[in-house]
């Protein structure tokens, strides 16, 4: 009876009242800013209530956030709002350290599972697993200890063995959907809190080599099915993501060169099913999204410096080259008209304005890598393609988005540069690269001054930001 009062609605508009009190008093007595200035308040509270300091207190707001989270399995809305008070305890660093105290956050670290938390067997809490693992990877990686990062990850690690040992024809079921789909979020949560060289080592130590090959497996089975492919490479997005410099591996160390080998055959593998998908009624969720994480991932990947991409072409490996084709062709995959559809705002394709923007930005940015550190790539192509793509970045410069319109024009002049330097120069006239662009030239003569009219109307007519 009393579990059953947790799913009425005025029980849970008490404890959403609760939360509330308790989020604006940690911002005025319990956070980092004012740990030595709230005596006065401990005085009284010590009379009425025995709470002297503050790590009674915190003792009193995190055994509520535990109970809320072992008894809600039903309200999405409670457990957001729980999990944002404890992220926001954690996240301080004298509040997280008081935390790691307490019996009772050590009890949620130690023993973050389905059993304890019901909620997290709940199919419409998933998305909150990341929030609650992103906080849980704060307090883990706030001891730095690598033997105590290894016991809070084994109700995860045993959550992966099951899943590895699931043979191929029992892997599309609904328990190895929803496990698949809850241990992504999981992880990308956990990747989420990694800040530094060492928590990131940690995490990558822990899944490479031997649990990578189920992502690539996860893929395989369910391209079908974006509810698992789409939190799998949000965690792939996360993971690659050179945050802090925390993907900075030592000079003899392959790690950099191994993930981005990672990277490729996840990607290739992603693109290569998405093809054989029959007729898809949504674009977006089926593939528009696949796509602009996707791109995500490899301009992550390509961008953030932790890889010497001249090893692949040296030592005759295709991942540098395959998950430049790929992603080239999933950009090419998609109308011109959808990508720029962020313009329209309210005449978009999608069900809303921001799905597009996050297409569009996932496209621009990727062209701002590959213009900056792959050129020779994009010269290597058919001159239609080329005039395709250059063109793109000519109606991304008119755009009303800020960052766009500067991804584009840093693009437009790696280009110009490159021109400049190697044919009106004549420092490399006679390279491929450089022929290539001078034939593309040649067939567009209105590339340039066709970039350099819509520049000036910018500057002349646009209230430019940039």
């Amino acid at each position: 009876m009393l579990y059953k009062r947790y799913s009425e609605v005025s029980k849970q508009r008490l404890d959403r009242a609760i939360l509330t009190f308790f989020q604006h008093f940690r911002k005025s007595y319990v956070g980092d800013q004012a740990m030595h200035s709230s005596k006065q308040l401990y005085a009284r509270l010590s009379e009425l209530l025995g709470l002297h300091d503050h790590l009674l207190l915190l003792n009193v707001i995190v055994s509520k956030i535990a109970t809320n989270l072992k008894c809600y399995t039903e309200s999405e809305e409670v457990i957001d709002h729980t999990l944002s008070l404890f992220l926001d305890l954690a996240s301080g660093y004298m509040t997280g350290k008081l935390l790691l105290k307490l019996d009772t956050v050590k009890f949620i670290v130690a023993n973050h599972t389905r059993e304890h938390f019901p909620f997290l067997e709940e199919y419409r809490c998933s998305r909150s697993r990341t929030t609650f693992y992103y906080t849980i990877g704060w307090l883990i990686f706030m001891e730095d200890s690598p033997v105590k990062f290894k016991s809070s990850m084994d109700p995860l690690l045993q959550v992966l063995i099951s899943l590895e040992s699931t043979p191929d024809s029992l892997f599309r079921t609904d328990a190895v959907k929803y496990a698949l789909i809850g241990l992504m979020r999981d992880l990308r949560g956990i990747a989420m809190a990694t800040n530094s060289r060492r928590t990131y080592g940690l995490l990558f130590d822990w899944l490479y080599p031997a649990h990578m090959p189920l992502l690539l497996k996860g893929i395989s089975h369910w391209t079908d099915t974006p509810e698992v492919t789409t939190p799998l490479v949000k965690f792939m997005a996360e993971f690659v993501l050179n945050k802090a410099q925390r993907l900075t591996f030592d000079s003899s160390s392959p790690n950099g060169i191994l993930l981005f080998r990672e990277v490729s055959k996840l990607v290739v593998a992603y693109w290569s099913r998405i093809l054989s998908l029959p007729n898809i009624a949504d674009l977006y969720a089926f593939k528009y999204k696949g796509i602009w994480i996707s791109l995500t991932i490899i301009s992550r990947a390509l961008a953030r410096n932790y890889v010497n991409f001249g090893v692949f072409e040296l030592y005759g490996d295709r991942a540098l080259s395959d998950a430049l084709d790929v992603a080239l062709k999933m950009t090419l995959s998609i109308p011109l008209a959808d990508i720029l559809a962020f313009r329209k705002g309210h005449e978009l394709l999608f069900s809303t304005g921001l799905a597009g923007n996050y297409l569009t930005r996932a496209y621009f940015a990727f062209l701002k890598v590959l213009f900056s550190s792959h050129i020779v790539f994009i010269l290597n192509l058919d001159t239609n393609t080329f005039r395709h793509i250059v063109g793109s970045l000519e109606s991304g410069l008119k755009g009303l988005d800020t960052n766009i319109s500067s991804q584009c024009a840093s693009a437009v002049d790696n280009l110009a540069a490159h021109y400049f330097k190697n044919i009106t120069m004549g420092e490399a006239p006679n390279s491929p690269a450089a022929m290539n662009l001078a034939r593309h030239i040649v067939d567009c003569p209105n590339l340039f001054p066709e970039i350099l009219k819509t520049l000036f109307e910018n500057v002349l007519f646009e209230d430019c930001g940039n």
